[in-house]
């Protein structure tokens, strides 16, 4: 197959290693998967009439299957996220029908799904391992919630939903790219910058520069404002400007719900077709199919949940809101007694000033991307005793300012690498912030000899690039989002499990998942983490006490309203996806108002067309599983928590308690049900009082 690779030329077929994306362009993509799902066709109906009940006979061959697929479309879909062109969609939207159609084939295969059973049912089921275990039973639950005990028309009707709801996921999500593309605010007067910070002036600036004003400078403007977080945010924290605040708000919460560009037909295709998949399968909601490969066991159990977090944090937030009208109104603003949603940002900024005696943006010449690197380095090295260096030169990348890393052991052994894709590139780079999977863990054989293919992660942020000179500042709340980014790629990187199907993410139940990535960002407010990653850029001075003490001080503000924003969208997207039925007069932006009765303090408003950009839940992986946060935050905290309570100044202790994380947090990944995981750890169930205490909240009586 490689030979097939060479003489065609083109770099996706080459099926292994680091994907060449300098060599990689969109017209290749059509013909190499044209050609891979062809050859794979083959080989999975060549591997359906002689597959044998065992580990090497049916995992093994399995695996090489799907990781050839996995490399080469991952390569593609990776640069659909970084590096999105008209030309690139166009490519990826012709090709993925086929690639979903194989997908469902090898899904629904009877011969591989009776195999799997066969092995589980076999004698030789005790000889294998726990992760080989909860492969094999992870393959017979995902078999059948993939249709493969349906037959004729009702398998034809699934695998067309299937094929239907991938177009319309990407087309969602492309709207919503373009929709926050197509907008932006150009200001020409002094009068219309007031209040903002020069990191935003300067960004500005050079989005103005880079939209074909080739003279706007930081002082002078023209000054360009956009739906990108970098530029948004400070915005309505900052600006002066209410009636310029009003429009870039209203900008926002309207992304991709006018025009050509408009989401709301897809939201309601989406539901029902997720509804008609549900029932295809025998569940009454979409929800519970979705829970059906997640840690939670019934859509009650989380409710339940988010009804504890509900009850400790709505009054919480009410309080906050009514603290901050107080406030405004003692600053003499005369929209103190109707706060609106455009007003909450900059209000809560200046109330912050106001108790803590600091802004964030005074914090960001503390906090250069170099040094929290470090930082952060520093912390995974005390943790769990692994080194990260710089890779810089040695792997392919997709833009100039992606860096890449090595991470090694105690001994200095090499056992892992990332990409670290750092800065919003909005013409190109979808919004937010994730970790993926390039390379994963495996034990690989050839020419007879067994080596360990490491694991490499695509790390990806959305923060303030550098500009003038400066490296990239960030507020703290970056320093934040890097910090959970990361704590994903250890589970993918430090993972000790050899087979595929359970090495580093996969097959980690979705409400797991977040668990490393949200204990990370405690280390933040870590003393010996910030005092060491957090010098002025240009002194080198170190962060003054009185800063690190404020930060402390202000990590609880406003954390009822934080949380109760996580929840309003918890709770919208299960009862989209368990209770709402698409025939009904209702509509999901109704039913999103009704929830917000009881999960909002501010009701949205009437032109509030949120659910038209909620990409997580319509064209990422989190329908009926948004929750997910919330359920892994409460693992998260508790995890801390054994931090805390060995003493953060105990080294000794710290490095013993790091120890047992990375041997069962990290190492096991899929391999061991998350609660057995979570137990091996701590030596007990989950708790949630430490959520409760870390987020200044007290648990309703």
């Amino acid at each position: 197959m490689i030979a097939n690779a060479t003489i065609s030329g083109n770099p996706l077929l080459i099926g292994k290693g680091l994907p060449p994306f300098e060599a990689i362009k969109p017209e290749q993509v059509v013909p190499a998967m044209t050609q891979l799902l062809a050859e794979l066709d083959a080989e999975l109906t060549s591997l359906e009439g002689r597959v044998v009940p065992t580990w090497g006979g049916l995992v093994e061959p399995l695996d090489r299957l799907a990781e050839r697929l996995t490399w080469s479309w991952g390569a593609v879909d990776h640069l659909m996220s970084v590096k999105n062109s008209p030309e690139l969609r166009k490519a990826y939207e012709t090709v993925q029908p086929q690639v979903v159609q194989f997908m469902n084939k090898l899904n629904q295969s009877k011969p591989v799904y009776e195999a799997f059973k066969a092995l589980q049912q076999g004698k030789d089921w005790s000889n294998l391992e726990p992760a080989q275990q909860r492969i094999t039973e992870a393959a017979i639950r995902d078999a059948e919630l993939s249709g493969v005990g349906l037959t004729g028309e009702k398998r034809d009707r699934f695998n067309g939903i299937q094929m239907e709801l991938a177009e319309i996921a990407t087309k969602f999500s492309n709207h919503v790219l373009d929709a926050t593309k197509a907008f932006s605010l150009t200001l020409t007067s002094k009068e219309e910058i007031d209040g903002l910070p020069p990191s935003l002036t300067s960004l500005a600036a050079q989005a103005a520069r880079e939209a074909g004003e080739a003279g706007a400078t930081a002082e002078n403007g023209p000054w360009r404002i956009t739906l990108d977080y970098p530029s948004y945010v400070p915005f309505l924290q900052h600006s002066t400007r209410r009636d310029l605040r009003e429009q870039l708000y209203k900008a926002f919460l309207s992304r991709a719900s006018r025009g050509e560009l408009d989401n709301t037909p897809l939201i309601e295709r989406i539901l029902a077709l997720r509804q008609e998949q549900a029932a295809l399968l025998g569940f009454e909601s979409y929800a519970q199919l979705s829970l059906a490969s997640k840690m939670a066991p019934d859509v009650a159990e989380v409710e339940k949940l988010l009804e504890e977090l509900r009850g400790a944090s709505y009054d919480a937030a009410a309080q906050e809101l009514a603290e901050l009208k107080a406030f405004a109104a003692a600053q003499g603003a005369p929209e103190a007694s109707d706060l609106k949603h455009w007003d909450i940002a900059f209000w809560s900024e200046r109330q912050r000033e106001a108790k803590f005696a600091f802004s964030a943006e005074e914090l960001r010449p503390y906090f250069p991307l170099p040094q929290v690197l470090d930082g952060l380095f520093a912390l995974v090295k005390r943790l769990f005793g692994v080194t990260v260096t710089a890779a810089d030169g040695t792997a392919p990348v997709w833009h100039e300012d992606i860096r890449y890393f090595q991470i090694a052991d105690e001994t200095d052994t090499p056992i892992a690498y990332f990409y670290l894709d750092p800065y919003s590139r909005p013409a190109e780079k979808r919004g937010g912030a994730w970790m993926n999977d390039c390379i994963g863990r495996a034990k690989i054989t050839e020419a007879g000899k067994t080596t360990t293919r490491l694991p490499v992660a695509y790390l990806n942020c959305n923060q303030t690039p550098p500009i003038d000179g400066k490296p990239s500042l960030m507020i703290f709340s970056e320093v934040e989002t890097l910090f959970h980014e990361f704590g994903h790629g250890l589970q993918h990187m430090l993972t000790k499990v050899d087979y595929p199907g359970a090495a580093g993410i996969n097959n980690v139940e979705w409400d797991a998942v977040e668990l490393p990535s949200q204990f990370m960002e405690n280390w933040c407010y870590d003393r010996p983490t910030l005092m060491g990653m957090a010098k002025h850029y240009e002194t080198g001075e170190p962060l003054p006490e009185h800063y690190y003490q404020k930060l402390l001080a202000a990590r609880h503000y406003m954390s009822g309203t934080a949380m109760l924003r996580q929840l309003h969208f918890s709770f919208v997207d299960l009862e989209l996806h368990h209770r709402y039925q698409p025939s009904s007069p209702e509509t999901p932006a109704e039913v999103r108002n009704r929830i917000a009765k009881t999960t909002t303090i501010l009701p949205p408003l009437p032109e509030d067309n949120f659910l038209c950009a909620f990409g997580h839940i319509f064209s990422g992986g989190y329908a009926a599983g948004y929750y997910s946060y919330k359920w892994a935050e409460v693992l998260s905290a508790d995890a801390f928590a054994a931090f805390e309570e060995a003493g953060l100044e105990n080294e000794e202790a710290i490095a013993a308690t790091g120890k047992r994380y990375r041997d069962t947090v990290l190492a096991l990944g899929g391999g061991l049900h998350p609660m057995a995981v979570f137990q091996a750890f701590r030596g007990r169930q989950p708790s949630t009082e430490p959520l409760l205490r870390h987020s200044g909240l007290a648990v309703a009586s």
